[in-house]
This record gives structure tokens, sequence and C-alpha cells, in this order.
């Protein structure tokens, strides 16, 4: 039998690391969607990425940063922060990096669930990364 219901308490150590760069956090899931918590060191810079199947939308804890997104349709920069939440619909590729003063931090929702590191796709951004890209811990 399966659990009704996911309770979990944010890990200390994050679980892996996303495609993109960012430490990750695992937080609960369904069969629609899946949460995680996510850190990008202060001053660092992401791999830009688009994904194959799934969708985000963002909301930012802390820290404050620069988000690149790029659709067929329209091409966007803007500063996030704090309070600030954002989409990334399928199929849009993105790209971010965090002010020198702290890490970037935000939680993340995805639909569906997140399937696994073959799930992004590297393309070419605005900016060089700075970080190591879709690692797991040892």
């Amino acid at each position: 039998m399966s659990k009704p219901y996911e309770t979990k308490i944010l890990g200390a150590e994050p679980d892996s690391t996303a495609p993109d760069g960012t430490a990750v956090r695992l937080l609960p899931s369904l069969a629609g969607g899946s949460m995680a918590h996510f850190e990008l060191p202060a001053g660092a810079v992401s791999h830009a990425v688009t994904h194959r199947t799934v969708e985000e939308i963002w909301y930012v804890l802390s820290g404050r940063g620069t988000l690149w997104r790029r659709s067929e349709e329209s091409e966007q920069t803007e500063p996030i922060g704090p309070g600030v939440a954002v989409t990334i619909p399928l199929g849009v590729a993105f790209q971010f990096r965090a002010e020198t003063a702290a890490p970037l931090v935000f939680l993340a929702v995805t639909m569906p669930p997140w399937p696994g590191m073959e799930e992004a796709i590297a393309v070419d951004g605005p900016w060089t990364p700075t970080v190591e890209a879709g690692r797991r811990p040892p």
C-alpha cells in the first residue's frame, strides 16, 4: 500500500546537481508534478538548457539575479529576486545568474514530475556558465 501523504523536511545537503548546475534538494511529488529547492552560488552563472517534456514555475526565496528566457516567439532578460514568481513553459530555453552578494535560492514545481537528467537539453545562452552541470554527489 502506498502512502496517502508525503511530508519532507528540506535536506541540509543537496540531493544532486541539476543539468543547469544548481544544487537540488528534492521535496514532495505527486502524479501531476514535483517540487524542489534550488540554489545557485553567489556570482555564479548556470548552464543554458531547455526541457524535453516538463514545464516549471519558480518562486524566488532569497538572493537576486537575472533570468534569460527564449522561445520561438520572443526573448527576454529580467531581474529576479525574493517574492518573484516566473514560468518556464515547455520548449523555452533559459539561463540564469546570481548576483555576487548572495546565492540565488528558489523553489520550483515541475509538471509533470521531473523524469531525470536526460530531460534537459543544453542550448546556447547569453552568458558563459561558471558551475559544473548535472552530476550526482558521490
